[in-house]
C-alpha cells in the first residue's frame, strides 16, 4: 500500500501521467505491490506562484526538469529492493517522461500497518479480516 506524491515544474497534465506512471510501474516490478493498488497526488509548479527548490548536493547537476517523488510505505523492503526500487523509478521516469535520471530525486518513508486507514474510518490492515500482507 504505498502512497505517493510526485511534485514537478511546469508539467502538463500528459508529463504528470507519465511521471506516475513510471513510479507505479516501478513499484509493481521491484516491490510487488498490486497493480490495482495506486495512490498517487500529481502536483504541477508554475515556477511563480509555486515552486521547486534544488540544489547540487552530492555533485548532482539538477536543474528545472527536478521531479520530487515521496513514496510511503508499510516497512518491511530490503536495502536491495529499496535500491532497484530508486534505479527503476530514474529509468522509467526518462523513458515514459523524458525526465533526465540526474533530475529524479526519490524520498521513502516506511511506518507500520496500523498508520493507514483506506477509507470507512477503519484501520484495515489492523483488522485480522483486511488486506493480506501481500498487498503492502
Amino acid at each position: 500500500m504505498p502512497f505517493v506524491r510526485i511534485d514537478a515544474l511546469r508539467a502538463d497534465a500528459e508529463r504528470l501521467d507519465a511521471l506516475g506512471r513510471a513510479v507505479h510501474d516501478a513499484l509493481i516490478e521491484t516491490v510487488q505491490i498490486p497493480p490495482e493498488d495506486r495512490f498517487q497526488v500529481l502536483t504541477s509548479h508554475d515556477g511563480a506562484n509555486s515552486t521547486l527548490r534544488y540544489g547540487n548536493y552530492f555533485g548532482i547537476q539538477r536543474d528545472d526538469g527536478i521531479v520530487y517523488v515521496a513514496i510511503t510505505l508499510r516497512a518491511g523492503r530490503s536495502p536491495a529492493q529499496k535500491q532497484a526500487l530508486y534505479r527503476r523509478i530514474a529509468e522509467l521516469a526518462q523513458e515514459y517522461a523524458g525526465t533526465e535520471p540526474r533530475n529524479v530525486f526519490v524520498t521513502l518513508t516506511e511506518n507500520a500497518s496500523l498508520d493507514w486507514s483506506l477509507g470507512n474510518g477503519a484501520a484495515q490492515y489492523a483488522d485480522s479480516n483486511g488486506p493480506s500482507d501481500a498487498a503492502r
